[in-house]
């Protein structure tokens, strides 16, 4: 039985997605089941490893975005009695880029040395964060903005909506579209659920922007500045009507705030604390 599923999230970009997935079974193909879902990808647009083509009018229109993306494909393996076959979920998007190696072993190997850690991040080579590793590789975060993301099962079993759930709805806000401290709100939920959120140098996973930048077009979305724009307009709009907070850094202090008391109630991992 493979302890892990990964999925990718892919429009219209099916050699990265490809790639991505042959990258999985060449290197972790005894550890991790892949799937790959295509956000109202094009027929002629389609990895050939598809396992989910979303095309509900509205997804074929805007696409789902990591949130409602990775909501669409965890209640896929939620209501086909598979969720429980899997100890952690690996959810990653099309334009992540990995080392030659191994990459879910090493993640299933921490996630294992460390009970209580419910999110695990691939750091990146470009991340200041990385200098913070340097003499231990695994630490515990209050913020990681990543679109790799390492889940222990029970730690979504502990937060998601069991009550007629949807891809709106599952485990992550899919009101916030574009997902703007989307990260924040799933580390929130982790500490005050009395798990962690940690990055490690033991794995490292790139995004590789250029996608966005040269082919915003071919994958049917706003040019990247105008992303950027509307990422950080809709955002702060979901942020006041949900949180009433008029500001990112209320966000990173309400995080912060779980992130201390988790420590207090679990000394025994202040080590891996900042």
């Amino acid at each position: 039985m493979k302890r892990v599923a990964t999925i990718i999230l892919n429009r219209n970009l099916p050699k990265p997605a490809d790639k991505l997935y042959e990258h999985l079974v060449k290197y972790d193909n005894e550890l991790t089941d892949v799937y790959i879902l295509e956000a109202g990808s094009d027929a002629n647009l389609l990895s050939k490893y598809c396992t989910w083509h979303a095309t509900e009018d509205k997804i074929n229109k805007i696409g789902l975005r990591y949130s409602r993306g990775m909501n669409y494909g965890l209640l896929k393996l939620y209501n086909s009695n598979k969720w429980n076959d899997y100890d952690a979920f690996f959810l990653i998007t099309n334009d992540t880029e990995l080392m030659e190696t191994s990459t879910v072993e090493p993640l299933l190997k921490i996630l294992d040395s460390h009970p209580r850690l419910g999110i695990l991040s691939p750091c990146s080579k470009l991340w200041g964060e990385k200098h913070l590793l340097s003499n231990q590789s695994t630490k515990y975060f209050w913020y990681i903005h990543n679109n790799a993301y390492f889940l222990r099962r029970s730690f979504l079993d502990d937060i998601l909506n069991p009550q007629s759930p949807t891809y709106m709805d599952f485990v992550f806000d899919g009101n916030n579209f574009r997902g703007y401290l989307l990260e924040s709100e799933l580390i929130a939920k982790a500490y005050a659920n009395n798990w962690a959120a940690a990055i490690t140098a033991e794995v490292f996973a790139e995004e590789n922007e250029s996608y966005l930048i040269n082919k915003s077009a071919l994958i049917k979305t706003e040019s990247y500045d105008e992303n950027i724009r509307l990422y950080l307009e809709e955002g702060k709009h979901w942020l006041r009507k949900k949180y009433g907070f008029n500001s990112r850094w209320s966000m990173n202090e309400y995080v912060k705030t779980f992130y201390d008391k988790f420590f207090e109630f679990n000394p025994v991992y202040k080590e891996f604390k900042l």
